[in-house]
Protein backbone atom coordinates (compact mmCIF):
# COMPACT_ATOMS: atom_id res chain seq x y z
CA UNK A 1 0.00 0.00 0.00
CA UNK A 2 3.02 2.44 0.93
CA UNK A 3 4.52 1.67 -2.18
CA UNK A 4 1.85 2.90 -4.10
CA UNK A 5 1.55 5.58 -2.39
CA UNK A 6 5.25 6.77 -2.82
CA UNK A 7 4.98 5.97 -6.75
CA UNK A 8 1.56 8.28 -6.64
CA UNK A 9 3.82 10.99 -4.79
CA UNK A 10 6.69 10.67 -7.53
CA UNK A 11 4.37 11.17 -10.59
CA UNK A 12 2.79 14.32 -8.73
CA UNK A 13 6.33 15.93 -7.87
CA UNK A 14 7.31 15.31 -11.38
CA UNK A 15 4.06 16.80 -12.77
CA UNK A 16 4.92 19.74 -10.68
CA UNK A 17 8.09 20.10 -12.00
CA UNK A 18 7.37 19.79 -15.45
CA UNK A 19 5.11 22.51 -14.87
CA UNK A 20 7.56 24.67 -13.29
CA UNK A 21 9.64 24.22 -16.12
CA UNK A 22 6.55 25.29 -18.88
CA UNK A 23 6.19 28.41 -16.43
CA UNK A 24 9.89 29.06 -17.26
CA UNK A 25 9.99 28.36 -20.40
CA UNK A 26 6.44 30.51 -21.35
CA UNK A 27 7.41 33.46 -19.64
CA UNK A 28 10.56 33.99 -21.74
CA UNK A 29 8.65 33.11 -24.64
CA UNK A 30 6.16 36.45 -23.70
CA UNK A 31 9.07 38.31 -22.89
CA UNK A 32 11.09 37.91 -26.15
CA UNK A 33 7.48 38.44 -28.00
CA UNK A 34 7.43 41.62 -26.27
CA UNK A 35 2.98 42.29 -26.62
CA UNK A 36 0.97 45.02 -25.80
CA UNK A 37 1.59 46.15 -21.75
CA UNK A 38 -2.09 44.73 -21.08
CA UNK A 39 -1.93 41.67 -23.45
CA UNK A 40 1.52 40.45 -21.19
CA UNK A 41 -0.17 41.44 -18.20
CA UNK A 42 -2.80 39.13 -19.01
CA UNK A 43 -0.69 35.97 -20.05
CA UNK A 44 1.49 36.78 -17.40
CA UNK A 45 -1.49 36.22 -14.70
CA UNK A 46 -2.62 33.42 -16.26
CA UNK A 47 0.81 32.17 -15.90
CA UNK A 48 0.59 32.88 -12.81
CA UNK A 49 -2.44 30.43 -11.46
CA UNK A 50 -0.25 27.62 -13.83
CA UNK A 51 3.03 28.36 -11.45
CA UNK A 52 0.83 28.07 -7.88
CA UNK A 53 -0.65 24.86 -9.32
CA UNK A 54 2.53 23.36 -10.47
CA UNK A 55 4.05 24.24 -6.98
CA UNK A 56 1.33 23.29 -5.36
CA UNK A 57 1.10 20.20 -6.62
CA UNK A 58 4.62 19.18 -6.03
CA UNK A 59 4.48 20.06 -2.52
CA UNK A 60 1.43 17.50 -2.12
CA UNK A 61 3.02 15.16 -3.96
CA UNK A 62 6.18 16.03 -1.80
CA UNK A 63 4.58 15.09 1.07
CA UNK A 64 2.78 12.22 -0.11
CA UNK A 65 6.35 10.92 -1.38
CA UNK A 66 7.91 11.39 2.19
CA UNK A 67 5.21 9.97 4.09
CA UNK A 68 5.18 6.69 2.12
CA UNK A 69 8.95 6.16 2.62
CA UNK A 70 8.33 7.00 6.52
CA UNK A 71 5.60 4.54 7.07
CA UNK A 72 6.70 2.25 4.38
CA UNK A 73 9.43 1.15 7.01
Amino acid sequence: MMMLVVILGGIMVAAGLIGLGYCVRAGFRIRREKPAPDVAEARFRLLLVVNFASVGLAALGLGLLVVGLVLGR
